[in-house]
C-alpha cells in the first residue's frame, strides 16, 4: 500500500488527484463538524426557549394558589401605584403581598409578549412568599416585586449574557444583591433581556431576541439593561436592577422614560454578578436601581446600603445612607454644559438641557458653566481599558461556539479585525475622518504591559485633572445632556461613539443618574433635519438618522455627583423630577 501511494506521487496526474481527494476529505470534515457544532448550539437554543415558554406558561396557570387567592384584583389600580406609596399599603395591610405580586405577573407576562422584555419569570417567587409570611420581620422592601437584568446571579437559572455558552452553567447560589433584595422583603419575579455580550446598547441576542421600546416598536430599548427598561416603562414592573459599564443604566432609563442610577462602582456587590470581561477593574462595572421615579431609587438605596450586603461582602465599603446630604436644603452650585466637545448633541438633548437649567435657577441654584476636559481623551482610555485592553481577545473569543446576532455584526468585525489592520485603517482615515481614525487607533488596544500600565497612568492623570477643575469651579453636582430619544432599531451597534456623554463617568467612577424631563416636540424635528455635527462624517450622519421620528418619545438629563456623594447625585434628581413635574402640570 505504501509503495502504491508513492508510486501514485511520483505521476503528476495522480499526485494532483490525490490532492484534490485529500483536500475535499478535509473540506468535508471541516464543514460537517461546523454543522454539528451549529446544530449542538440550535439545540441548546431550542431548550432555552422552551424553558422560558414553560416559566411563561406557569405564570398563566390557573390551578396555582396565587390565582385562587386573588382572582378579583384590582389589577390596574395596583400597577399604577409609585412605590412609595404601594409600600405603605403593603406595610398598613390594606394590599397583601399576593395580591400585588399576583398583579405584576399578569401585567408582566402581557407586556413581555408586547416588548420581548423577559428572559425567564421566576416561578419559585411563590416560594418566596410563603418564607415573607413565615418571617416576623418587615424590610423596607416588604412585599415588593422587583425584576433583575439576565446577567445576575439567581440560584437554578444560568446568567448568559446573552451567549450560549453559559446556557448550561446553572448558579449554584443567589447572588448577593438577590440575597439582599430577599432579606430586605422584596419578591425577586423575573428575569430582562440583554444584548450578545453586554457590550452593546442594542437588547439583541440570538437566545432571546430583540427588546423593542415601550412608547414605540420601531425603536430600541437600548441596552444593556435594555429589558429592564422596557419591562418598567411598560408597567410590567415598578422596581428593577440593571448593571452599568458605559451608560448600560441610564441609556435604556433615558430611551424608555424612567428613572435610572449608576452609584459609585463597589457601593453595591458584584458578587455572582457575570461580568462579560473577567479581570476589567481600570473602569468598573456597576449594579444600580431603574425604577418610575427618583424615590423609588431612593429607598432601594437605603434599603441596599445595610448590615446585611456589607456582612455578606467586605469589599462595600460599610456606608449607610447619607440622609443628611439627600435631604439639605441648601441651594446647590450646579455645573452644567449644553455639549461635551466630542460628539454634538441633537436639536432635543440641547434644549431639554437648557430648560431644566433654568428651572433650576428659578428655583434658587446657582448654575455655573463647566466644560469637561478632553472627552476624546477619555473615549480612547474607555476603549484601551475595556473593550479593547487585550486588543478585543477575550471579547471575540466569547463568539466561540455561538451564532451572531445581526445587530452586533459591525462591532464583533472590529474585534476579529487584526491590530496590524486596524492601525492601517486608521492612519488612512486621518485626513478626511480623524475623529473616527483616532477610535480605531485607540482600538488596536496595549502592545505589551508597559503600555498597558502607561494607559492606566493616563487614567489617574486624567481623573485627577477633572476633578481639579471641578474643584476650581467649587462645584456641588453637573448637570449635563443625556443621550436621546431612543433610535431606529439597527443604529446602535454604529455609534459607539455617541454614548461619549455617559461613560465619561464609567471612566471617572463619578454616580450619575438619569430622570427623565420632557418629551420629542416638532420643533425639535424640524432642527434636526440641519444637524450636521462638528465634522458631519459618517457618525454624524447616522445619528441623525438614528434619532429621526422621534416626537412624542421621552428626553432625560443627566445628574453627576463626585466619587461617594450618591445622595447628593440623588438629591439633584429629585429636585429635578419635582420641578420639571410642577412645570409640565
Amino acid at each position: 500500500m505504501q509503495r502504491w501511494v508513492l508510486d501514485g506521487l511520483a505521476q503528476p496526474g495522480l499526485k494532483c488527484q490525490l490532492l484534490a481527494t485529500i483536500s475535499c476529505v478535509l473540506a468535508a470534515s471541516y464543514f460537517s463538524l461546523r454543522w454539528r457544532k451549529r446544530r449542538q448550539i440550535h439545540k441548546k437554543i431550542d431548550k432555552e426557549r422552551k424553558r422560558r415558554e414553560e416559566s411563561v406558561r406557569v405564570m398563566r396557570s390557573s390551578d396555582r394558589p396565587l390565582f385562587f387567592q386573588n382572582p378579583e384584583v384590582d389589577i390596574r389600580t395596583i400597577v399604577e401605584l409609585p412605590l412609595l406609596e404601594l409600600t405603605e399599603k403593603l406595610r398598613e395591610g390594606s394590599l397583601t403581598p399576593e395580591s400585588v405580586l399576583y398583579s405584576y405577573i399578569q401585567k408582566a407576562l402581557e407586556v413581555n409578549d408586547d416588548l420581548n422584555c423577559v428572559t425567564v419569570f421566576l416561578t419559585d417567587c411563590e416560594e418566596q412568599l410563603k418564607v415573607l409570611g413565615e418571617s416576623s420581620v418587615r424590610g423596607p422592601l416588604y412585599g415588593v416585586p422587583v425584576s433583575i437584568k439576565e446577567h445576575i446571579g439567581y440560584q437554578g437559572h444560568p446568567s448568559t449574557c446573552g451567549l450560549v455558552q453559559y446556557l448550561d452553567v446553572l448558579e449554584k447560589e443567589d447572588s448577593v444583591i438577590v440575597r439582599v433584595l430577599k432579606k430586605q422583603g422584596a419578591i425577586v419575579f423575573a428575569k430582562t433581556n440583554v444584548p450578545q455580550t453586554l457590550l452593546s446598547y442594542e437588547t439583541s441576542n440570538p437566545i432571546y431576541g430583540l427588546t423593542v421600546n415601550p412608547h414605540n416598536k420601531t425603536k430600541g430599548a437600548s441596552g444593556s439593561s435594555g429589558g429592564e427598561g422596557a419591562l418598567i416603562a411598560g408597567g410590567g414592573s415598578l422596581l428593577g436592577l440593571g448593571s452599568d459599564i458605559g451608560g448600560s443604566i441610564r441609556l435604556p432609563a433615558s430611551f424608555c422614560g424612567i428613572a435610572g442610577f449608576k452609584p459609585t462602582p463597589d457601593r453595591l456587590s458584584l458578587h455572582g454578578v457575570r461580568p462579560c470581561i473577567d479581570g476589567m477593574t481600570a473602569v468598573s462595572m456597576c449594579i444600580g436601581p431603574m425604577g418610575r421615579d427618583v424615590d423609588s431609587l431612593v429607598l432601594t438605596m437605603k434599603a441596599l446600603w445595610c448590615d446585611e450586603l456589607f456582612l455578606l461582602d467586605p469589599h462595600v465599603p460599610p456606608l449607610h445612607f447619607n440622609e443628611k446630604m439627600f435631604s439639605s436644603v441648601t441651594p446647590l452650585r450646579i455645573g452644567y454644559y449644553e455639549e461635551d466637545g466630542y460628539f454634538q448633541p441633537n436639536p432635543s438633548m440641547r434644549r431639554i438641557l437648557l430648560e431644566t437649567k433654568q428651572l433650576l435657577e428659578a428655583a434658587g441654584h446657582q448654575l455655573i458653566p463647566f466644560q469637561p476636559p478632553r472627552v476624546d481623551s477619555a473615549f480612547e482610555i474607555f476603549l484601551k481599558m475595556t473593550l479593547f485592553g487585550d486588543g478585543g481577545t477575550t471579547v471575540e473569543n466569547k463568539f466561540d461556539n455561538n451564532i451572531l446576532d445581526p445587530n452586533h455584526k459591525e462591532t464583533h468585525l472590529l474585534y476579529k479585525m487584526p491590530g496590524a489592520l486596524r492601525r492601517l485603517l486608521a492612519s488612512g482615515l486621518w485626513p478626511v475622518f480623524p475623529r473616527i481614525s483616532q477610535a480605531l487607533s485607540s482600538a488596536v488596544g496595549p502592545r505589551c504591559v508597559t503600555d498597558s500600565w502607561a494607559d492606566h497612568i493616563l487614567l489617574q492623570n486624567y481623573r485627577r485633572e477633572f476633578i481639579s477643575e471641578w474643584r476650581r469651579l467649587n462645584l456641588d453636582v453637573v448637570l449635563c445632556p443625556m443621550l436621546g430619544p431612543a433610535y431606529n432599531i439597527g443604529y446602535a451597534r454604529r455609534l459607539l461613539a455617541a454614548i461619549s456623554y455617559t461613560l465619561l463617568y464609567n471612566v471617572l467612577h463619578f454616580p450619575a443618574g438619569v430622570v427623565p424631563v420632557g418629551t420629542v416636540i416638532t420643533e425639535d424635528e424640524e432642527e434636526l433635519k440641519g444637524y450636521r455635527g462638528y465634522s458631519n462624517d459618517p457618525w454624524d450622519k447616522l445619528f441623525k438618522k438614528a434619532v429621526e421620528g422621534g416626537v412624542g418619545l421621552p428626553l432625560s438629563v443627566q445628574c453627576v455627583a463626585l466619587p461617594y456623594q450618591d445622595e447628593l447625585c440623588l438629591r439633584l434628581m429629585k429636585e429635578i423630577e419635582t420641578l420639571s413635574s410642577r412645570h409640565w402640570r
